[in-house]
């Protein structure tokens, strides 16, 4: 596995964001973080969803943000304790999220479409299809929000394909 030196490296704050971004946030204090004009695209739903440049998805929950899913390839890239969460195979994904979970006791939820989460840092890591393969795409979710029946049966399913 190769990581992408041109890629942006974003630093997870369980629980408050990721990146320049902070759960709460209003679109426009999103945008300006992104240092954007907008969002290159906005889709209604369950959720408000905005898409923005470099593979950056933002979700809102009454108009504040609540979630931020990385694509897998053209996204900024997490690391957490040193594993690339986006891009990376997702078997071994799986496997480094259950191994974390068992090493530092963070709170596993498996998801509908078989994601697996890890709670109490507000990470679920989903595929993405890439081509003929299949990569990571991690989405940063308020605990709150990742915790609720609601979110569960309705998970922001964007087109995962890329």
């Amino acid at each position: 596995m190769s990581i992408d030196v041109d890629r942006e490296c974003w630093e997870i704050r369980p629980g408050a964001g990721v990146g320049p971004l902070h759960f709460g946030m209003s679109p426009a204090e999103v945008a300006e973080a992104l240092l954007v004009s907008g969002p290159q695209e906005r889709v209604g739903g369950p959720y408000e969803q905005e898409d923005f440049p470099d593979g950056v998805k933002a979700f809102y929950e009454a108009g504040r943000l609540a979630c931020v899913a990385l694509d897998a390839v053209t996204g900024p890239q997490a690391f957490l304790s040193g594993f690339p969460l986006a891009g990376s195979d997702p078997e071994e994904g799986h496997q480094f999220l259950l191994d974390h979970a068992g090493e530092h006791g963070n709170c596993l939820l498996y998801t509908p479409d078989d994601s697996l989460s890890l709670t109490d840092l507000g990470l679920l890591l989903r595929s993405q299809q890439v081509g003929e393969a299949r990569l990571t795409r991690p989405l940063f979710v308020k605990e709150e929000w990742l915790d609720s029946q609601f979110f569960r049966d309705h998970l922001p399913l964007e087109d995962a394909s890329g």
